[in-house]
């Protein structure tokens, strides 16, 4: 099978089976990919997973562009980014001409819930791998314990829309700010010699 054709399948696969958006799609992306495939490494994810952060769109479509670029240029970026979309894509049309008529129904309440849930618990799953692997020393730790107090701030404080917070503490510039620290972490240590 020729390598665009493996990108399109292999990210359809991934599509196709995720529930509960790009997060939800981290600890699949990390078996297929990294277990399975080999197409990238745990730090090569999290940093695609860190720009797709930063990037507009959703963070597993943005990651797919990323794995299928590096596997197989923009062709291959192209190629994982439609596999990724098009299961979504298909099931969002037949759901939107039929949801209506059944939305109403208790046990499709009660499957949203449960689905709701799963997700949930995925997207843990993802978090502890990425905090064993991302998290590794004193200035990581700080970081992240800085990050994740604003974080939590900006979801639980009742921030005005246009409050300079509700900038300080969107995910982007958290992000970015992380990543401003990091640098400024290694040049402490002795340069950014590369």
């Amino acid at each position: 099978m020729n390598i665009y054709a493996d990108l399109f399948l292999t990210f359809a696969r991934i599509g196709v089976c995720t529930f509960g958006g790009g997060y939800a799609m981290l600890p699949i992306l990390q078996r297929e990919l990294v277990e399975n495939r080999g197409w990238a490494r745990e730090e090569d994810l999290a940093d695609y997973y860190a720009v797709g952060q930063c990037t507009p769109g959703i963070i597993a479509v943005n990651t797919a562009t990323f794995v299928g670029r590096a596997k197989a240029g923009s062709a291959g970026g192209v190629a994982a980014t439609l596999g990724v979309v098009f299961p979504s894509v298909v099931i969002i049309v037949l759901i939107a001409a039929f949801l209506r008529n059944f939305m109403h129904l208790s046990w499709v309440i009660h499957a949203f819930n449960g689905v709701r849930a799963g997700v949930v618990a995925l997207i843990t799953t993802s978090v502890i791998k990425l905090l064993k692997k991302s998290v590794v020393d004193w200035p990581t730790r700080i970081i992240y314990a800085v990050v994740l107090a604003l974080a939590a701030a900006g979801a639980f404080l009742p921030i005005d829309e246009g409050s300079v917070l509700n900038v300080v503490l969107s995910p982007v510039f958290l992000v970015l700010a992380a990543g401003v620290a990091g640098l400024g972490v290694r040049a402490a240590k002795g340069g950014l010699k590369g």
